[in-house]
């Protein structure tokens, strides 16, 4: 198989056509198209499906991509790094993270990786989903307790814990009270809480009385004294330190762990042991209060 047939293939399709990956190698449409067209004739195997203006994978175009992009990319990195003489983290890495540390921390390891490693463009995008990092070009994903996945592997960095805290005007309720609470998104239908505290109701009955999009907008309307939430104590730690919000309990459930995800399939590259290394300097316990610390440092 010609190789650079397989990396013009590669080229087209992570940019979704030809004149976008033209523009993007800074060479002509008309050799792209010529290169694909021959890899497919060597193949014998149609890659793409050509509409007047969209240009789709065909399902063996698609097992293709996936089966070599990674590949590709591991002989671009390795040729660079032997040419400049070792293994120095360089070139493009792209992340994707959950919203909530996205907010609370990633512009601050962002800014911190950059200046210890300014040879490397770091790009990362917020994705609450489990985006598909071979299919969407990513070289490190960021999950809150993932599902297993057979073709990724990868560490645990940080854990964290729910629980339940409202404002001091807001009384912890006494018998069979309804209380009105803050919850993330429309699908949280749960009408009672569970939770463990030292003294008080272990069963809370709620009624959501507002539905916010973000984790920081449930516990800025928290704080205002709307209703009671559910929140990640790194992320409301300050709040109780200071009396402006209040500890009811702790939620009964899983814990809360972020992992940092890669292809189990690839050789792990220097720009990904880089992050993982700087995430672990970072949060060398991994615990809550370090996670709290290190974004109202």
């Amino acid at each position: 198989m010609d190789l650079l047939a397989l990396a013009d293939f590669n080229l087209v399709a992570r940019h979704g056509g030809f004149g976008r990956a033209a523009r993007a190698a800074g060479r002509p449409k008309a050799t792209l198209s010529r290169r694909v067209a021959e890899l497919e004739s060597s193949l014998d195997l149609r890659l793409f499906e050509r509409g007047a203006r969209l240009l789709k994978l065909t399902e063996e175009g698609r097992a293709l991509y996936e089966r070599t992009a990674a590949l590709l990319a591991e002989l671009d990195e390795t040729a660079t790094a032997i040419a400049s003489g070792g293994d120095k983290p360089r070139g493009s890495l792209r992340i994707s993270a959950p919203l909530l540390i996205s907010q609370t921390a990633m512009g601050k390891l962002a800014a911190g990786f950059a200046l210890r490693y300014p040879e490397v463009r770091l790009e990362i995008t917020t994705e609450d989903r489990a985006v598909d990092m071979v299919e969407e070009g990513y070289d490190l994903v960021i999950r809150v307790n993932p599902n297993p996945d057979e073709n990724l592997v990868g560490r645990v960095f940080l854990r964290d814990r729910l629980v339940v805290v409202a404002s001091p005007k807001l009384a912890l309720p006494a018998g069979d009270i309804t209380v009105p609470v803050v919850v993330r998104g429309a699908s949280d239908q749960t009408a009672i809480w569970e939770m463990t505290a030292p003294a008080g109701p272990p069963r809370v009955k709620v009624d959501p009385v507002l539905r916010l999009s973000s984790l920081v907008m449930v516990r800025d309307a928290v704080r205002a004294g709307v209703g009671a939430g559910r929140l990640p104590v790194s992320l409301v730690s300050q709040d109780l330190a200071a009396g402006t919000l209040v500890h009811w309990g702790d939620v009964d459930g899983p814990e809360i762990a972020l992992w940092a995800l890669y292809p189990s399939r690839r050789l792990l590259s220097a720009r990904v042991s880089a992050f993982l290394d700087y995430l672990k300097d970072a949060f060398p316990t991994g615990t809550p209060d370090e996670l709290a610390a290190y974004v109202d440092g």
